[in-house]
């Protein structure tokens, strides 16, 4: 039993709900807790069993001053949200553990997931077809009927039309995935505790945010904190609502929904201290920057990040979370911000219940877990504070090649000419000084352009971090208008697109009347998912991709998500810059990024005018006025519906009932991996890495991205030629992420992305070295090549190993093309775990030690033996073939950790629980 249930109490206002009076329990040191670890303690109390929650991890969360950074204590999220790229490899994993289970003599019914789950099917939308390829396009489906009801705008009760390009989507979308999306549907028949939400309504981040939020939990009469835990790396984004979340890998996740809880270092806890007031032209996104670039100089990574002071309650609901989304591009585990006024306010548009809102706010100020302005009681304690004044904030973009690399919308024109001259690198391109004003004639559709360095050939305003915020969205809508009305316009031959992240952001735009403006200038809806952010951007025009390869033009994509490393948008795109939705319209309009705003114009407009960006640059004013009158809970009532109805042809969709998955062998989108082949009750001590040869050497900063790309599938990879020999034309490959519930096409692709650069290439390519043979090979075809010959394999890298969006392909990939350990410098959190968590061993370089100061060529085989008594952070020593030995640091943090790489991951750990 749980020993604090005598601090279960009723309610004062509401006798009738219970809950356990946390703060009573804590006395003064509680109240000195920041609100983020006093969640972390109900949580711990709640779930307090004595086995995997113990009474000291508890106390160890209330002593958190002193224990911070110096305990692991385990955490059980209140639910989980998976998108249906992450999703379908965890309930494929579920399903094949069912297998594994009965094959093994166990019940394979009792494997489900014991922690609500819900599931939102949107990544797989592919921009098909956008202004230019509609009119030609292929149809997909045969006779597939289109659902086409118009939807009523709640506020002038019009039928707002649907553009013709989002239902053909939707009807790619549902040919092209019918396989998976009938293997959800069953996954919804079969497995207790989980939830389906289907295509096309709206992106995981904002459909977690609108609407699967609860805030605070009522389960039979019983309240507890909402937190949450998610696949995605932008869950983050609820800690805006004072709800507690982060992303964690697909691996972890599965260990959650299977009810064990997750095992985190107590954070530090930095404050940031947020106050003054933001100048007109600063958007959202440039408060959301500039707060970033503070935060990654005052070193957050790992910590929690919690708000506070007088400039907090300046933020909408919007900004919070557009700012505790960004939480990946500067290394926080979360940015907290907690309930208050503004949150209630937002809730009660949202269209949460008064009866509720009542319930929630007496239990928040029950529990001290309500912020309030004027409130006597104190600020809480924490690790350290960082001052923001947001006096000084300017609109800035970041680019052209990594997101933390941000340059003032004033100086962008001298930073491109800097860009051009400085040497290929994280910023430079290396253009010759008499190549930088290159001209490149074009000819498209029957007229003449000129491109040249700079020139933009894809501007997307596209989901994600900042559509959710409608008054960045509203801001690229009011100055369409302006735009229009003035006679600016878009060259044809850019790729422009808006894919706002929910419907919701649509009804913002047609109820303001914006969207007609928004779709002259180029910017039609092409859908609701995740789309140029994921690398799912159609082709360019042919004409224009000749031009720019064979002219070398540094050509620029400018979208508005928070993801832009290079070569991911197109591979003949070199710069791409994120900027807020406005600044995206604007840079469209200009067809360049080679213009300074203040001194040039953006075009002519009626009568031969110079028209100036301050010309049709709306004013907070117009944009509050506008917000307020489109921004109404009617809309929010209309998602609920659409979320509840569901869509026709989901409704329709057959899928079979029985308890183990049917596999089918011919599939190429589905199929059982070979994770639980060695599932025995008990489980074998680790084995050594006996003369393993070096399969990549690779150096800093390798992304997830570089690992195992999401974006569509190159017609000369591995993957191709798998797909091909499956009977598949190039049209038919899709994206990675589609089809990363079949291992064999997702360990192919590990290791695939044009821009990996492994140092026995010498040059980006996705190749490496088999040296037995000496041959130059893809990565795949190499690795396959070893597993053969009974070779074991490991990567040597530098610093950040695995940085970027959380993703577990990239640990399941590497798992499956044999690779035993991975040798770096250091790594990106997550990304650590998630090798653990696949049964894959991060190990350190010492200090100051790297393969180069170890004079370590890679083409030396080499030998780690594992103690049976493994412990957190132990010193292993490597033998190479060389005759060369050194010590590395075994990055286990804790013994859960060693317990699961031990077991050969947690899912071969928790497969074991049910023999």
């Amino acid at each position: 039993g749980n020993p604090y249930q005598p601090a279960i109490e009723a309610l004062e206002s509401h006798p009738e709900k219970k809950f356990y009076n946390v703060s009573k329990l804590g006395g003064a040191k509680y109240d000195t807790l920041p609100y983020s670890i006093r969640v972390l303690f109900e949580s711990s109390v709640r779930n307090c069993d004595g086995f995997l929650v113990k009474e000291t991890d508890a106390m160890n969360i209330l002593d958190w001053k002193t224990k911070q950074s110096h305990v692991e204590v385990p955490f059980c999220p209140a639910r989980v949200v998976l998108q249906d790229f992450t999703g379908i490899p965890a309930m494929v994993d579920f399903a094949a553990m069912r297998e594994a289970v009965r094959n093994a003599g166990g019940d394979p019914v009792k494997v489900n997931p014991a922690c609500p789950t819900d599931l939102t099917v949107d990544h797989s939308l592919q921009i098909d077809f956008s202004k230019c390829a509609i009119q030609n396009a292929p149809n997909p489906g045969g006779s597939a009927q289109i659902e086409n009801t118009p939807i009523l705008c709640p506020f002038h009760l019009q039928p707002v039309p649907e553009p013709e390009t989002v239902l053909k989507n939707q009807e790619m979308e549902f040919g092209r995935n019918r396989e998976r999306l009938q293997f959800f549907k069953w996954s919804s028949k079969v497995f207790e505790n989980i939830s389906i939400i289907p295509p096309e309504t709206g992106m995981a981040h904002q459909v977690n945010l609108e609407y699967l939020s609860r805030v605070v939990f009522d389960v039979k009469d019983f309240l507890h904190p909402d937190s949450v835990v998610g696949t995605d790396s932008h869950t983050t984004m609820v800690n805006g609502l004072g709800i507690l979340g982060w992303g964690v890998g697909g691996i972890e996740t599965e260990a959650v929904m299977l009810g064990m809880p997750l095992s985190l270092a107590l954070p530090e806890v930095v404050g940031c201290e947020l106050t003054g007031t933001a100048s007109p032209l600063a958007t959202s996104i440039d408060i959301v920057l500039s707060i970033t670039k503070h935060l990654r100089q005052a070193d957050v990574a790992g910590k929690f990040v919690e708000f506070f002071g007088s400039g907090v309650s300046q933020l909408s609901i919007a900004d919070r979370t557009t700012i505790a989304n960004m939480c990946p591009e500067y290394g926080a585990i979360l940015s907290f911000f907690p309930v208050d006024n503004v949150t209630l306010k937002h809730l009660k548009h949202a269209g949460f219940d008064k009866a509720k809102l009542e319930v929630m706010e007496a239990y928040l100020k029950a529990v001290k877990l309500f912020r309030s302005d004027e409130s006597s009681s104190r600020e809480p304690e924490y690790s350290q504070v960082v001052q923001v004044s947001l006096d000084s904030i300017i609109p800035y973009v970041s680019g052209p090649k990594r997101s933390q690399d941000r340059v003032a919308v004033n100086n962008m024109k001298s930073d491109f000419q800097a860009c051009l001259n400085e040497k290929s690198g994280v910023k430079g391109f290396q253009i010759a000084a008499e190549k930088q004003n290159d001209i490149v004639p074009v000819e498209y559709e029957g007229n003449e352009y000129k491109l040249s360095h700079g020139c933009v050939v894809i501007a997307a305003v596209i989901s994600c971090t900042n559509n959710c915020n409608p008054s960045v969205m509203l801001a690229a809508g009011l100055m369409a208008k302006k735009a229009v009305e003035a006679g600016l316009a878009v060259k044809p031959y850019i790729r422009t697109s808006l894919s706002p992240g929910s419907g919701m952001v649509t009804h913002y735009l047609s109820s303001s009347g914006v969207l007609p403006y928004l779709s002259k200038l180029g910017f039609e809806v092409v859908g609701y998912g995740c789309s140029t952010c994921v690398g799912n951007t159609a082709p360019l025009p042919e004409a224009i991709r000749n031009a720019i390869k064979q002219g070398e033009i540094i050509a620029c994509g400018v979208l508005s998500g928070t993801k832009n490393f290079e070569g991911r948008l197109c591979d003949c795109v070199r710069a791409n810059y994120l900027a807020s939705p406005p600044l995206v319209v604007a840079y469209a309009i200009a067809g360049t990024v080679r213009i300074d705003f203040d001194t040039e114009p953006l075009g002519t407009g009626f009568n031969g005018k110079s028209i100036y960006l301050r010309d049709i640059w709306p004013t907070r004013q117009e944009l509050h006025t506008v917000e307020e009158e489109c921004v109404i809970s009617s809309m929010f009532r209309e998602l609920k519906e659409k979320m509840e109805k569901g869509n026709k042809r989901w409704n329709l969709l057959e899928a079979p009932e029985s308890t183990l998955f049917p596999w089918d062998l011919k599939s190429t989108y589905i199929r059982c991996p070979s994770f639980f082949d060695k599932l025995a009750k008990e489980a074998a001590p680790p084995a050594a890495v006996e003369n393993a040869h070096v399969l990549l050497f690779l150096g800093d900063s390798v992304t997830t991205d570089h690992i195992s790309p999401a974006g569509s599938i190159a017609r000369s990879s591995a993957a191709a030629k798998y797909l091909t020999s499956k009977g598949l034309t190039p049209r038919e490959f899709n994206s990675y992420g589609a089809r990363r519930g079949n291992d064999a096409v997702m360990t192919r692709g590990t290791f695939a992305n044009i821009k990996l650069l492994n140092k026995f290439i010498g040059k980006p390519a996705p190749k490496t070295v088999h040296f037995p043979s000496g041959q130059t090979l893809d990565v795949f075809e190499a690795a396959e090549l070893y597993q053969k010959e009974g070779i074991p394999v490991i990567i040597l890298a530098g610093k950040k190993y695995g940085l970027g969006s959380s993703r577990d392909w990239a640990a399941k990939g590497p798992f499956l093309l044999g690779v035993k350990a991975v040798l770096a410098e250091s790594y990106e959190k997550v990304h650590r775990s998630q090798l653990i968590g696949i049964g894959i061993a991060p190990l350190q370089f010492r200090p100051g030690e790297n393969p180069a100061t170890l004079g370590l060529t890679g083409r030396e085989q080499f030998s780690i033996l594992f103690p049976p008594d493994l412990s957190p952070r132990m010193t292993l020593d490597v033998k190479t073939s060389t005759g060369k030995v050194f010590s590395v640091i075994a990055l286990f943090e804790n013994s859960m950790e060693i317990t699961l790489y031990k077991n050969g991951g947690s899912l071969n750990f928790v497969a074991r629980r049910f023999l």
